[in-house]
């Protein structure tokens, strides 16, 4: 079935939790700086990491079914791990359009490492899906993948971009549920299976020490955007805006969303 080109004004849709997503947005603008934006974050109910899948899965087909029928984007990016690897396929049979989702980079990570020992750090519900599962069975086989769920990270990070300080102890408490797991000090690659977590890389950069390299799904997220949008026109007529589902004082975002073009904020 062929589709009818997209209004040129029409946006892509990134949603996530909280401000994660925002780490998915850098890669996308560098990719495709002249599209429309709209990103919204489902800060009512975060966190995710901690909801069972049902809860998950009914508050993601029902939020992004209703934002698509009002802001009608040419495109839906879930910028959340948690939400993709449980909602991603009853997305899919809601919407007509495209969906892009957010999976942990267990592939590239794969082929980075050279201990074979990976670390991946993630929400709880990320951690345990059988979606994961098959991802390490499928490129990490002959690898060992350690697990942490991390949920206060996403609390830190939420934090730090709202300008507050970032609590060292819940740096530590995150390396150390990897590092003290059997091999843990041979990780020298740490997959960062939430959109939060890459807003604390200097952080945990600076916890793991110098011999660990990380990597998030941002890139690749934004290079399937570009393949999926490729040769569609893009107008931006009206300012790129950010939705909350809950009110807040968002004097202190506003920096970090002005800096990624995300110059007005509402709550949907």
């Amino acid at each position: 079935m062929t589709h009818p080109a997209p209004d040129p004004a029409s946006p892509i849709l990134l949603f996530d939790s909280g401000v994660g997503g925002l780490t998915v947005l850098d890669a996308l603008r560098a990719q495709l700086p002249q599209a429309p934006v709209i990103y919204v974050a489902d800060t009512a109910g975060l966190p995710y990491g901690t909801k069972s899948e049902a809860q998950i899965a009914a508050r993601v087909c029902g939020m992004l079914g209703r934002m698509a029928e009002r802001l009608k984007p040419r495109l839906v990016c879930i910028a959340c791990n948690t939400a993709s690897t449980i909602a991603l396929a009853s997305v899919r049979e809601v919407l007509e359009v495209p969906i892009v989702g957010t999976v942990p980079a267990i592939k590239p990570a794969a082929a980075m490492t050279q201990s074979g020992v990976i670390g991946l750090l993630g929400t709880p519900a990320t951690i345990r899906q059988s979606y994961v599962d098959r991802l390490e069975a499928e490129f990490a086989a002959d690898k060992l993948l350690l697990r942490h769920g991390a949920p206060e990270l996403v609390e830190a990070a939420e934090a730090k971009l709202r300008g507050q300080p970032v609590d060292p102890a819940v740096i530590t408490r995150a390396v150390q549920g990897l590092r003290g797991q059997p091999h843990g000090d041979q990780i020298d690659t740490v997959v960062l299976a939430c959109t939060h977590f890459p807003l604390l890389a200097a952080e945990l950069g600076a916890a793991f020490g110098p011999q660990v390299r990380f990597v998030d799904g941002a890139t690749g997220i934004a290079r399937r955007i570009a393949s999926l949008t490729q040769g569609q026109a893009f107008t931006r007529t009206t300012p790129d805006l950010a939705l909350f589902t809950k009110a807040e004082d968002f004097d202190a975002l506003r920096p970090a969303l002005a800096a990624r073009g995300l110059d007005h904020v509402a709550v949907f």
